[in-house]
């Protein structure tokens, strides 16, 4: 490699930049000091130089598309420089932070430490730990060509980041090429329907919960967690059965979940509100629905930016609900206006979150249920999905 190149300035970029004595930064957008017009790159990069992305920078970028020969990802710079300690790597659509906290939870005691998507970039993690647990996204799997786990946890794959990836099969692919750098001895939990995916590795399959508990003996019945939790805590279980041959009932039980997923608090009336502003996409919006009693009175607030996922199943959900009042925020609106009208369902679209908690304050009771689950990305109108999520809890608990 002659020069390192870093395009988008993110957390993964900048930990690169320490990492690497790389001094400046190349943006489409930010622009400082440190970060320079992403346009300086077209007379800067050589046929043999490295440009590593953000991974929030989509595959059909100008940069992206010009030097595509030189992409190298933030995982396979690391791999390439310094050997990995034992990987585990947590993939899928829904629930990869809860599984990557639950498995990093239960091996703490063993030194792991949890990075990728979550928290801590690859560049700042402790090269002493014996254990790395990533959350790992679509993204990076996009860009990652050589890099490999030592253990592949995969969630469910559903529709999610369709306007970045192009279509739903180049999104499920990006999470499933990684399996086939597989080498003899490493192992992936999967998803039933990718059992015959080429590889040198072990794959085990599961088609639900039951399946899961009865490949790895786990007793349901002693674990604590419902809905999706269930599958994320039996994830984090197989994984330290797999690698330890434990299965620890009382620590898995003892984990705390994270705010902003399917988060219950109540107001100053003690009525119920649900922070689910996690629910990035239609799936895991279903995953809380499913959950609760559709025959209470239920007051939804859903909308942002969709990312060209298929939103039908969800109003079909909605419309076998029988006390439901949706409201719709963000830049969706003719779609939701669309689907409401298509399924029958009672829609108000009143553009922001304020808005949306100002009406519900009003008709809510200590019988009723208030849920934001958006379905859909913070971007059009909050910093991410952490801002969406305290933004809502704030105006509930305003007097």
């Amino acid at each position: 490699m002659k020069n390192i190149y870093l395009l988008g300035c993110g957390k993964t970029t900048e930990a690169l930049s320490e990492e690497f004595g790389i001094e400046h930064i190349y943006d489409d957008f930010k622009k400082s000091d440190r970060c320079r017009d992403s346009s300086e790159l077209i007379d800067l990069i050589k046929s043999d130089d490295t440009l590593v992305p953000t991974p929030a920078v989509p595959p059909t970028n100008k940069l992206i598309q010009k030097f595509k020969d030189s992409i190298v990802s933030e995982y396979d710079l690391i791999y390439q420089e310094r050997e990995f300690p034992f990987s585990i790597w947590i993939s899928g659509t829904n629930g990869k932070t809860t599984t990557t906290e639950m498995i990093t939870h239960l091996l703490s005691d063993r030194g792991a430490v949890s990075g990728g998507n979550i928290g801590t970039p690859l560049a700042k993690l402790p090269k002493d730990s014996p254990i790395w647990v990533l959350e790992t996204s679509s993204f990076m799997l996009h860009y990652t060509v050589k890099a490999k786990p030592n253990l592949y946890v995969l969630l469910p794959i559903t529709d999610d980041h369709i306007e970045w990836h192009g279509s739903f099969s180049e999104y499920e692919q990006s999470k499933l090429k990684v399996i086939e750098r597989l080498q003899e001895g490493e192992i992936a939990i999967v998803p039933e329907k990718y059992i015959d995916v080429e590889t040198d590795g072990y794959l085990i399959g599961y088609s639900d919960e039951k399946s899961l508990s009865d490949r790895f003996g786990i007793d349901i019945s002693k674990v604590d967690f419902q809905g999706g939790f269930l599958l994320d805590a039996l994830l984090a279980l197989a994984t330290t059965k797999v690698l330890f041959d434990e299965v620890d009932y009382e620590k898995i039980n003892s984990f705390q979940r994270s705010a902003h997923r399917q988060e219950q608090f109540r107001d100053s009336k003690d009525r119920v509100w649900i922070n689910d502003s996690k629910a990035t996409n239609v799936e895991s919006t279903l995953s809380l629905l499913r959950g609760i009693d559709k025959d209470r009175e239920i007051f939804l607030i859903i909308g942002g930016v969709d990312k060209g996922a298929d939103w039908t199943p969800l109003f079909r959900e909605l419309a076998v609900m029988s006390s439901l009042k949706v409201f719709g925020i963000g830049r969706n609106r003719e779609n939701m206006l669309r689907l409401s009208e298509e399924f029958s369902i009672n829609f108000q679209y009143v553009e922001t979150i304020k808005r949306a908690v100002d009406i519900i304050k009003q008709i809510h009771s200590d019988s009723s249920l208030a849920i934001l689950s958006p379905a859909s990305a913070s971007f059009d109108q909050f910093n991410s999905y952490i801002d969406r999520g305290e933004s809502f809890k704030r105006i509930v608990l305003e007097k």
